[in-house]
């Protein structure tokens, strides 16, 4: 089975497109229960709806599985222009089971997906772990330089929302000089955007992360400031690799990215292990191993692009009014990125002001924190990939939507049980993966039963923020995350002030998540909500910008 996109808020379904005429806008969907889906041997038809006087028509193109061009015979497959009439566009499986059925059907849905989202946690786990048994020092520089590295390359997850987006609509028109302009501006716009964090990182880096370590911290600049300098040369080859890897997931190729990842990931293990471990390179090391990983991934994912019949290396400078679409798809989606982003930060910020041994706990609880809540991302995908079809379908059935939300929170509660049970058990049984220091074990230790109740909550968020998602309910998922975080913020500060130390930081992180949980689930029961009211106009998408 392969996913649709790079991360939950990725459905090209739901975001507008200036292209569409409006009247198309509100009752296009795909429908990945087409029989065809991830059929290799067979052109993947998507279906766009126009409505008529009379009767509802399926007007259906032909886009050749795997992402390829299309081809003469896949057009006598398919029939170019060819008018199907009265086609139950329902689905079958997820959407007609009983709730345990679907449950089944989720988790062999979710599965594949991820992969492509363990891989980016994973690479600074690795080094994490390796960095963590020769040194608590560059264990807690890890803190901010990951902060700066990982953390702020968030700021360009745009990139994809857009390519995602741009590329699904082009192929579902069937133009691919379309698809091949919107990947070239996209990827000028990566390559610009990446070359000036390579700009920012060599000028600016060593003031940024003074300022967040503070002066209390300042033995841990250097360290921290090289792991940046270095990682900070790949930043290019990262948004290319973004543009490269959600131009394929837009055309539901999900395993050239998936492989590039894994390969990566085998890299960095690999380089880590030799430059840390065998020739004592320390974080420089494992900055060397991560970067290198980085740039053999975007080349990965640019290859795999030419390989589908595209030019991965021809660029093109967008038209203003091309860039005011692509912040346009981008925003609402931007706003609640950045919130998440934001408090994370602020949660290591906050850490770092504690001294070394806080740090390098910090450190270690919150990379495995990412790496276990990684795995509740594809049930919000999967929210996004079925839902659209209940909630705005031709044959739209809120009934079934509730079912199927009843069953996405149960496989999430169930999976945040799981993972945090194993989360947990990690670094209380076996800490010395991790660091030979007692005193960071110890300060590790005081943030279990937080760590656990964050995990827990987290899967079946992930399941109700992305059905109000599938729902286009974007400015209120926008507005209740930027609420989250200033609410959040303002709770961190008083932790801080009052001397609760790390555990009370990670106090305010249950309270994000939990929070986050709340607020979708009241807003996704309510009356007024995508799932139960019949007003569709409130949620039209021409309407709805950015908070």
């Amino acid at each position: 089975m392969m996913i649709q996109a790079h991360v939950s808020f990725q459905n090209p379904s739901l975001l507008p497109n200036p292209l569409r005429p409006r009247s198309q806008l509100s009752s296009t969907f795909f429908n990945p229960n087409n029989r065809h889906f991830g059929n290799k041997s067979s052109a993947l038809c998507l279906p766009s709806f126009r409505f008529s006087s009379r009767r509802s028509r399926i007007l259906t193109g032909c886009i050749a599985a795997g992402g390829r061009e299309i081809s003469d015979d896949d057009d006598r497959n398919c029939g170019e222009g060819a008018v199907v009439e009265n086609v139950d566009v329902s689905g079958e499986g997820l959407l007609n089971q009983g709730m345990w059925d679907q449950i089944k059907e989720i988790a062999m849905f979710t599965g594949p997906a991820v992969g492509l989202w363990i891989c980016g946690p994973l690479m600074s786990l690795i080094d994490t772990v390796v960095i963590g048994q020769g040194s608590s020092l560059e264990l807690a520089a890890l803190g901010p330089g990951t902060v700066f590295c990982d953390y702020l390359s968030y700021v360009f997850m745009f990139l994809s929302i857009a390519t995602s987006n741009m590329v699904a609509t082009a192929l579902a028109r069937r133009d691919k000089n379309e698809v091949q302009h919107h990947i070239s501006v996209l990827l000028f716009v990566g390559l610009t955007c990446g070359f000036l964090m390579f700009f920012f990182t060599r000028f600016f880096g060593l003031w940024s992360l003074s300022a967040f370590a503070g002066a209390k911290n300042f033995h841990i600049v250097p360290a921290a400031n090289t792991y940046v300098q270095i990682r900070g040369l790949a930043w290019p080859a990262i948004l290319i690799g973004w543009v490269a890897q959600s131009a394929s997931l837009g055309m539901k190729d999900s395993w050239g990215p998936l492989k590039a990842l894994a390969v990566a990931s085998i890299i960095n293990g690999i380089g880590d292990i030799l430059l840390c471990r065998v020739f004592s390179y320390g974080i420089a090391g494992a900055a060397w191993a991560t970067m290198v990983s980085q740039v053999v991934a975007g080349y990965m994912m640019v290859e795999n692009l030419n390989k589908k019949g595209y030019n991965a290396y021809a660029l093109s400078i967008p038209s203003p009014k091309e860039l005011i679409t692509i912040l346009e798809l981008a925003a609402p989606v931007f706003i609640t990125m950045m919130a998440k982003v934001a408090f994370y930060s602020l949660l290591i910020y906050f850490a770092t002001s504690m001294g070394t041994i806080s740090m390098a706990a910090h450190q270690v609880m919150i990379q495995t924190f990412c790496m276990c809540t990684v795995w509740g991302e594809p049930l919000s995908q999967t929210a996004q990939s079925f839902m659209p079809e209940l909630i705005y379908g031709v044959r739209r059935n809120l009934e079934k939507a509730r079912m199927l939300l009843k069953s996405l929170v149960i496989v999430g509660a169930v999976l945040g049980l799981v993972l945090g049970s194993i989360g947990t058990a990690i670094p209380w049984l076996f800490p010395n993966i991790f660091t030979p220091d007692q005193l960071v074990i110890r300060e590790m230790h005081k943030v279990l039963i937080p760590y656990f109740l964050a995990i827990a909550a987290t899967p079946s968020t992930h399941s109700l923020e992305g059905t109000l998602l599938a729902g286009r309910d974007l400015k209120f998922i926008s507005m209740t995350m930027s609420g989250c975080f200033t609410l959040g913020a303002i709770l961190l500060m008083l932790i801080s002030s009052k001397g609760f130390g790390l555990a009370g930081c990670w106090y305010a992180l249950v309270a994000f998540q939990w929070a986050r949980f709340f607020l979708a689930l009241r807003r996704l029961l309510s009356p007024n909500g995508v799932l139960f009211s019949e007003d569709l106009s409130r949620y039209n998408m021409e309407k709805l910008k950015a908070v």
